[in-house]
């Protein structure tokens, strides 16, 4: 919810899990997020850029965690010729 200011003004805003996109719950103590960082072109982190992927506790439980990882960092050209689907 925002103010008339256009502030959010919510205590909290809950997450969606990057791999399924279910809501992942306060009481989801197995979640995750991680953030990976933007290098200039020294290899040094640009402090505030990133990526961020939260993964959800049923990902994490069914041991998908590896390949959504590696699927969303190819889809946003972080990885090349890492992930493939086959089926």
């Amino acid at each position: 919810m925002e103010n008339d200011k256009g502030v959010l003004v919510d205590l909290y805003i809950p997450r969606h899990c990057s791999a399924t996109n279910r809501l992942i719950t306060s009481k989801d103590h197995a979640s995750i997020q991680l953030t990976i960082a933007d290098v200039d072109a020294e290899g040094k982190a640009i402090k505030g850029q990133g990526t961020t992927i939260a993964l959800c506790g049923q990902v994490r439980g069914q041991g998908e965690a590896d390949d959504s990882i590696n699927r969303i960092a190819t889809k946003e050209g972080l990885l090349k010729g890492v992930w493939s689907y086959s089926r």
